[in-house]
C-alpha cells in the first residue's frame, strides 16, 4: 500500500494573464491550501473561476506571479513538471489512439524503464482495479467513453504518483455514467491511498469523490472544509446560491 504521510502546501499562489491593450487579469488570486496524504480534495466552482488554472499551477504548468508550492515541506516551486512525481488526468483522457489499452497504461512504466515482466504485472493489476480486466489487447478506439476514462485513470495511477491531479475527468459523460464512475473513482482512490485534487463544476461529483471541498469564485478560494462543513455552512450568499442553498 502506498505511504500516506505525503502532504501538499500551496501558499499564496497567484497567476495572471495578458488581456487586450496590455492589461492583465488574475486567473488565480492569492490562493492557499493544504492537503494531507491520502486525502481527496475537490475544487468546485463555476466556469471561469480559476479551478483548472489552480490545478495547472500546482502541477508546474503555469508560471506563478507569486506564491510557493511545497511537498512534504520541500519547496518544489522551481522544479520541472516531469520531476515532481505528479500525474495529471484531463477531461479528454489524452490516450494514444494507436496503442492498445495495455500499452496506454504501461506508458509511464516504459518511460521509467521498468522491466517488461513487472510492467505486465502492474498493468494487469491496474486493469483489475478499474474494472477492465481482459481489455488489455483492445484498441482504445474500440472502447466507450467511460471505458476510455477508466484507461486514462489506470495510466495516471501506473507509476504510483505522489499526487494525482484530475481536471473535469467525468464532465464529457452522461449523468448516469458520471455517477457510476464517480463512485468507482472514490473507491479506487481510497483503495490505493492516493492523494488527489479533483476539479469539477458539478456538486454531485464533488460529494461522491472528495473528503474535502474548496470553493473557487472569481479567481479566489473562498471556502475550504469538509464536505459537510461546506454544504451545511456556505461561506457567503454567493457560495450558497452556487450550491443551491
Amino acid at each position: 500500500m502506498p505511504e500516506t504521510n505525503r502532504s501538499l502546501d500551496a501558499q499564496h499562489l497567484t497567476v495572471s494573464y495578458l488581456r487586450e491593450k496590455g492589461h492583465t487579469a488574475l486567473a488565480i488570486d492569492d490562493v492557499s491550501l493544504t492537503l494531507d496524504g491520502g486525502q481527496v480534495l475537490a475544487i468546485l466552482g463555476p466556469s471561469g473561476s480559476g479551478k483548472s488554472t489552480l490545478l495547472r499551477a500546482i502541477a508546474g504548468l503555469e508560471v506563478l506571479d507569486a506564491g510557493r508550492v511545497l511537498w512534504e515541506g520541500d519547496d518544489i516551486t522551481a522544479m520541472p513538471v516531469h520531476k515532481r512525481g505528479f500525474a495529471l488526468m484531463f477531461q479528454d483522457g489524452q490516450l494514444f489512439a494507436h496503442r492498445t489499452v495495455a500499452s496506454n497504461v504501461a506508458y509511464a512504466l516504459q518511460i521509467a524503464r521498468m522491466p517488461v515482466s513487472e510492467q505486465r504485472e502492474r498493468v494487469a493489476e491496474l486493469l483489475r482495479l478499474v474494472g477492465l480486466e481482459g481489455f488489455g489487447d483492445r484498441r482504445v478506439t474500440e472502447l466507450s467513453g467511460g471505458e476510455q476514462q477508466r484507461v486514462a485513470l489506470a495510466r495516471a495511477l501506473a507509476a504510483r504518483p505522489r499526487l494525482l491531479l484530475l481536471d473535469e475527468p467525468l464532465s464529457s459523460l452522461d449523468r448516469e455514467l458520471r455517477e457510476r464512475l464517480g463512485r468507482d473513482l472514490r473507491r479506487i482512490l481510497v483503495d490505493t491511498a492516493t492523494t488527489a485534487i479533483f476539479v469539477t463544476h458539478d456538486q454531485g461529483e464533488a460529494v461522491l469523490v472528495a473528503d474535502r471541498i474548496g470553493i473557487m469564485m472569481d479567481s479566489r478560494l473562498v471556502q475550504l472544509g469538509s464536505v459537510t462543513e461546506v454544504l451545511e455552512a456556505p461561506a457567503n450568499d454567493e457560495v450558497a446560491r452556487f450550491l443551491g442553498r
